[in-house]
């Protein structure tokens, strides 16, 4: 006997859910880091110029902090992630991407800003490596296009959004310890 449903509609029904549950908590996480990493990323350089003492090769030596921990993170986060599994380094990633911003509206020594940038370097590796790996595992592979060009929108648009407004709102409320009492 024939079903009266056609073969493109019995398809579509057969196709995996893409947007579930977990993979809606992991859009909030790309979501969280991506905006904690780029509201910072314009906005330290400057700090750290502003910082008392040093020349004016400030603002490069925080960047470069920054990336080389990015870059050591990622080489060693599959040795990490072998023994701790994703979901923790991830976690760790996440905290430490954002609390030692914290550290940065308390304190303006060069060597905290600098320590606070490696650190921050190692959580964006973090969530870089162990994010993907998640992700990856949470879209069915039918659907894989399509769950990772969404996951790139999410990570995107907090990029570019944040670098600009990280931008508009030191230079509107200024930046640093004795900032939130200016104004």
């Amino acid at each position: 006997m024939a079903s009266s449903v056609d073969p493109e509609h019995r398809a579509a029904e057969a196709r995996p859910r893409l947007v579930t549950r977990p993979l809606l908590l992991r859009f909030v996480t790309v979501v969280g880091s991506s905006a904690s990493f780029y509201l910072l990323l314009s906005v330290v350089p400057a700090y750290a110029q502003s910082a008392p003492g040093g020349g004016s090769d400030k603002a490069g030596l925080v960047t470069g902090a920054l990336m080389l921990a990015t870059v050591a993170g990622e080489l060693i986060a599959p040795w990490l992630a072998a023994r701790c599994g994703y979901r923790v380094m991830l976690g760790a990633g996440l905290l430490l991407l954002g609390a030692p911003a914290l550290a940065l509206t308390v304190w303006q020594s060069l060597a905290c800003i600098v320590a606070v940038c490696l650190v921050r370097g190692l959580g964006f590796a973090f969530t870089l490596v162990a994010g993907g790996a998640l992700t990856a595992s949470l879209i069915p592979p039918e659907r894989r296009g399509e769950g990772l060009a969404l996951i790139g929108i999410m990570a995107g648009v907090p990029s570019l959004v944040g670098l600009p407004l990280g931008a508009w709102l030191a230079l509107h409320t200024g930046t640093g310890p004795s900032a939130r009492w200016r104004h």
